[in-house]
């Protein structure tokens, strides 16, 4: 069983992932660039430009609201 060839699909996978990030010189400021972009386009853009329309309602004023919104929407 220690031989490479033999070892699951899966774990063959992992492995060929875990030694490409490992070995990564370059690539690992370009994932750090990546995930800057990413947090910055799905959280801080969304607090500002994507408002909770349904913050501080209770369950059942939520569910009138989409409800109403479901029905209406064309």
């Amino acid at each position: 069983m220690n031989d490479p060839d033999r070892r699951p699909l899966p774990v063959r996978i992992f492995r060929l992932y875990y030694d490409g990030f490992r070995e990564m010189t370059l690539g690992r400021t370009l994932w750090a660039i990546i995930l800057i972009k990413l947090f910055l386009i799905f959280v801080v853009l969304r607090l500002l430009f994507f408002p909770a329309a349904l913050g501080g309602r209770s369950a059942e004023q939520r569910g009138e609201i989409v409800r109403e919104t479901l029905v209406n929407a064309k």
